[in-house]
């Protein structure tokens, strides 16, 4: 560490090393235009920072959406969509337009007040102090356990200690990326730190998870070694892309899941309604065969009353006009006999006849007159047969 008292700038000196859509909604925000502008001493500063910061990351919660962005433009990146600048990255960068001194920031490092006026003095020594200083900035405040709750909104306490150690092996930063620390000097931190933890069993660990991110990135030294030539591109940079897009892809999956149970409800409601429209026609073909059943016996009971209640007169005159057809056909049967005994007797008699006066006259002289008498009668019998048959017919 140098012994003067002016702070060295490593790396960018016009930007802080910060995202550059990060410090374009910083230099942008009214924030920092309208009321930042008017602070103009340290201690000012200090003040607004004690009233305004309730958490560390560069953005505030619910104000930027990172859904959709991929590749560089992943939200792991703080770039693509930028949402409202927190007033913890307006004030930190207000503090690097002052230009601090050493005292000036050991003053912050060691402040009474808020845990949130130290860990903004951390996040400045390692936006713009060298990888070769960091440990030796650091290194007095790994035991320190005063609590800070740095998530926007809540939910992610830990100690000064635990932030301090995690500032020196992890790139990530809610969202954004600390500045990448190279190879040799991300080597001798890790080294510098096994030794520390030989003497100090009792060293407090860094933080489990500060972001997300942060727990699946693996150290500045592992990253380092596969990527040395490629900047701010490292290896946990690729890693985080691999997450984001391992992240997009569980989304569409969780998509394609809702899409499945949508349409499977949609199935289910389907055939709900078809079988609801089963039993209403079972419903009106049951109805319908009632109805039919229902009409048919009270056509028969109708048709039982009716006959029930025909007149007596009708019915005895319909049996007087039977009993009269069925004399009248046996009158006519009767006649109709008797016609044909007559006319077998007739025929009888004139085969008799003959052989009757054969045997009577038989060798006697022929009596011509009482011949004539006899066939004079048969005529006239038979005149009055015929005007019988004809009496009858007429009276037919």
């Amino acid at each position: 560490m140098a012994p003067n008292n002016t702070l060295a700038i490593w790396g960018n000196a016009s930007s802080m090393n910060l995202n550059s859509l990060i410090l374009t909604n910083i230099q942008s925000s009214p924030y920092f235009k309208n009321e930042l502008i008017k602070l103009k001493t340290y201690h000012e500063v200090i003040d607004e920072i004690y009233y305004r910061v309730d958490h560390l990351e560069p953005w505030e919660r619910g104000s930027r959406q990172t859904t959709g962005q991929i590749g560089m433009c992943g939200g792991v990146r703080g770039v693509g969509a930028g949402g409202i600048v927190s007033s913890a990255y307006c004030l930190l960068y207000k503090l690097y337009t002052l230009k601090l001194t050493r005292k000036q920031m050991m003053g912050i490092l060691n402040h009474a007040d808020s845990p949130f006026i130290r860990c903004l003095g951390f996040m400045y020594i390692r936006y713009t102090q060298p990888p070769t200083d960091l440990f030796d900035w650091f290194e007095p405040y790994f035991e320190d356990d005063e609590e800070i709750d740095a998530k926007a909104g809540g939910g992610a306490s830990s100690t000064i200690g635990q932030i301090v150690q995690g500032m020196l092996t992890k790139q990530d930063w809610y969202s954004t990326l600390f500045p990448r620390i190279p190879v040799p000097m991300a080597k001798e931190i890790e080294r510098r730190f096994t030794v520390y933890r030989k003497l100090n069993p009792q060293t407090v660990q860094p933080a489990p998870e500060q972001t997300k991110e942060a727990s699946r990135t693996a150290s500045p030294t592992a990253a380092a070694e596969g990527n040395a030539d490629n900047g701010h591109r490292s290896s946990s940079h690729s890693r985080d892309e691999k997450r984001g897009s391992h992240d997009r892809e569980r989304g569409s999956h969780d998509r394609e899941r809702r899409s499945r149970e949508g349409s499977t409800k949609e199935r289910q409601s389907e055939s709900r309604d078809r079988r609801s429209r089963e039993r209403d026609r079972e419903s009106r073909r049951t109805d319908v065969k009632r109805s039919r059943s229902r009409e048919r016996s009270s056509h028969n009971s109708s048709s039982r009353r009716d006959e029930g209640s025909r007149d007596p007169r009708e019915e005895g005159s319909r049996d007087r006009r039977e009993e009269g057809r069925r004399g009248y056909d046996r009158s006519r049967d009767r006649g109709d006999s008797r016609r044909h005994d007559d006319r077998y007797r007739k025929e009888e008699s004139r085969h008799q006849r003959p052989r009757s006066r054969d045997r009577s006259h038989r060798g006697a002289p022929v009596d011509f007159a009482d011949e004539l008498r006899r066939e004079r009668q048969r005529q006239k019998k038979d005149s009055g047969g015929s005007r019988d048959r004809g009496h009858r017919s007429q009276s037919r």
